[in-house]
């Protein structure tokens, strides 16, 4: 019973967090796709939280490898998973930042968020995948 319970905490705890990566792509989405005309889709904003929900689903919680002398060496899957977090959430907030202040940067700012959301949530996605391979 109680392995159950843990689980399921578990499990509520990683959907919870992939519904926050999922809010982050809308919020990316909606700035990217008020600044860029091609990206003003329902289709676009889909997309961005569909691999938000994704990178965050898989990538913030990612195993560990223990400490100790036989696993002295960096884990790449752990590095991965904090910096496309870290890039991933940025991006969101920066978006967030740019609609509710009316804010108005240059187009290029809109590419770089859009390229900071996906190389963010890619590194989420690879950690993620990378670390439930070994283990």
């Amino acid at each position: 019973m109680r392995f159950g319970v843990r689980k399921t905490a578990h499990v509520f705890e990683r959907v919870g967090l992939a519904m926050a990566g999922a809010a982050c792509g809308l919020f990316v989405g909606a700035y990217v796709g008020s600044a860029i005309p091609h990206l003003t889709t329902q289709g676009f904003l889909l997309l961005m939280m569909v691999l938000g929900f994704v990178g965050f689903y898989l990538g913030i919680d990612t195993p560990q490898l223990p400490f100790d002398e036989a696993h002295s060496h960096i884990d790449a899957a752990e590095f991965l998973s904090a910096a496309g977090t870290l890039c991933a959430t940025f991006t969101a907030l920066a978006s967030v930042a740019v609609i509710v202040l009316r804010l108005d940067p240059h187009i290029a700012w809109s590419w770089l968020a859009l390229l900071g959301w996906i190389a963010g949530v890619a590194m989420q996605i690879v950690a993620g995948a990378k670390a439930r391979m070994r283990g």
